[in-house]
């Protein structure tokens, strides 16, 4: 574990709960279906490496990234397993496909002929566009995406399509759901009934796993969920969310600014003292993920009491009225942004929704200059 005492803001990583989160996911879900995690984004912000380190000892052997770039970092780390590029692989990096036996998928039919005129050997999953209208070859086209297997250079593993709305629970969205599902079955069926065989399949990500555990595939995308996390503070599911947070967010008071009445501090004269006021100054800010929407509207905990932030977010500080804590704050004391602090908790959830937002943009941006501490 990084010693924090040297940092002026930092991560620490649960990732005992990360495991447990994992087996949550996995007991939803048939025994033939093998997770695949999202590890992209830096792991939604917590780290590719202690995660993908942790989800590896309890035999995790397969993962999803979103770039080449991602994928080379986990094979020079050390993971020997599948590795899959969710995401547009340029030309030119094709090679690296090839020499770092990463899977790419295959985005359409026209990338799948590009694919195979690169002379690479390529492994690939076919990406299948079931109502999503992002990325995959569209389900009507059949014999387009059959054609994919006599491409040559191309040896295909996998068979995926994305679901659109997983995470909605009105009629509609769930009829689009299920029409999705009935899509994708079609596709699998057309595949094998024209001999084609030896492929796995996948298509829920976090909500799939917990709306629609009952789709039997070989595996199974968590994202957000792995992490303990919901993307929205109210998201209902079918099995009940049991996940752990994994990540809290942690900095340091830097120093505290007595104010008088009518005083300011930050930029642009953003705060301004009602009466007499005490501010600290915290040392973490936009530079590090901090969404600048949180002024005026999010609260950190210091010595298990809630500050609000004033002020405007600044690069590298941000602002909190300390002024009603009935603990004495000052420099070095901790400062919790996401996490807990005495009885009190600040969720992923939350301070998402001081930004406006959800968690997965709030996590996936946290910044490369906080360390990552496993704990």
């Amino acid at each position: 574990m990084r010693d924090t005492k040297r940092s002026r803001a930092w991560i620490d990583l649960d990732v005992k709960r990360l495991k447990e989160n994992a087996a949550f996911l996995q007991g939803a879900l048939p025994s033939t279906c093998a997770l695949m995690p999202a590890v992209k984004a830096n792991a939604y912000g917590h780290g590719i490496f202690p995660v993908a380190d942790a989800l590896e000892e309890i035999g995790i052997s397969h993962f999803c990234v979103a770039s080449v770039s991602e994928g080379v970092m986990l094979r020079e780390h050390g993971f020997d397993g599948e590795i899959l590029i969710l995401g547009y692989t340029a030309a030119e990096c094709f090679k690296e496909l090839d020499y770092y036996r990463l899977t790419q998928t295959v985005v359409d039919a026209s990338y799948g002929e590009m694919l195979a005129r690169s002379n690479r050997n390529i492994f690939v999953h076919v990406g299948v566009d079931t109502g999503m209208h992002r990325l995959g070859e569209t389900w009507q086209n059949l014999e387009r995406i059959a054609g994919i297997w006599e491409k040559k250079n191309l040896t295909v593993t996998g068979v995926f399509s994305h679901l659109s709305v997983p995470d909605g629970n009105s009629p509609k969205e769930v009829a689009f759901t299920r029409e999705q599902i009935r899509r994708f079955d079609e596709i699998i069926a057309g595949l094998r009934k024209r001999g084609i065989a030896g492929f796995g399949t996948h298509l829920q990500g976090s909500y799939g796993i917990l709306n629609y555990p009952e789709c039997s595939y070989d595996f199974a995308r968590p994202g957000i969920a792995l992490y303990g996390v919901r993307s929205k503070a109210k998201d209902d599911t079918l099995i009940p969310f049991e996940g752990k947070p994994v990540l809290s967010l942690k900095t340091r008071v830097q120093c505290v600014k007595e104010l008088e009445e009518g005083e300011t501090a930050g930029y642009g004269l953003a705060f301004t003292a009602e009466k007499k006021s005490r501010i600290a100054v915290l040392s973490v800010g936009y530079a590090d993920g901090i969404p600048r929407e949180i002024a005026g509207r999010g609260s950190v905990l210091l010595c298990g009491e809630r500050a609000p932030v004033v002020g405007k977010i600044c690069m590298d500080q941000m602002f909190v009225d300390v002024t009603e804590c009935r603990a004495e704050i000052g420099p070095y004391e901790e400062a919790v942004l996401i996490g807990k602090s005495g009885a009190q908790e600040i969720s992923a959830e939350e301070f998402a929704g001081f930004a406006g937002t959800i968690t997965n943009e709030i996590l996936s941006r946290l910044g490369e200059r906080l360390p990552r501490c496993v704990c």
